[in-house]
């Protein structure tokens, strides 16, 4: 199975080592494009990346594009600004498009509590693995 990774950028050791994980279990995996431009970065380096990626280099675009083929997406979901299992605008999008072309959803951790768009989430009936990759097939 093909898995496009998807989160925010401030988790790029992360997505590098799940998809390490996910390759050790035979599936293929794909990150961002931009995702070796903030290893080893401090998180303000990382956000002034990421505004600047996605100001110039259309990195929203290009990263839809670069997973159009999985399968399935993998949504790191950690705890991030002080909100349990995070998730971003950004994410938010991809899973809109994942969802859009009938593809699996999943989601490292539970979802958010995240008024403005929980309900959304909770529609795209995303599988919650618990950071059980065996349940992604």
């Amino acid at each position: 199975m093909i898995i496009g990774i998807i989160g925010s950028m401030q988790f790029a050791e992360e997505m590098l080592e799940y998809k390490r994980k996910l390759e050790l279990m035979g599936h293929s995996a794909i990150t961002s494009g931009f995702v070796d431009s903030f290893i080893d970065k401090n998180e303000e380096e990382k956000e002034k990346i990421k505004i600047e990626q996605k100001n110039n280099d259309d990195a929203m675009k290009r990263d839809i594009e670069r997973m159009r083929n999985a399968d399935g997406f993998l949504v790191l979901n950690f705890d991030k600004h002080g909100i349990n299992n995070y998730i971003g605008g950004n994410a938010f999008l991809e899973m809109g498009f994942a969802h859009v072309d009938n593809k699996k959803i999943y989601l490292l951790n539970p979802i958010p509590e995240i008024a403005v768009f929980k309900t959304e989430i909770e529609a795209m009936k995303p599988i919650i693995i618990n950071d059980d990759l065996a349940k992604i097939i």
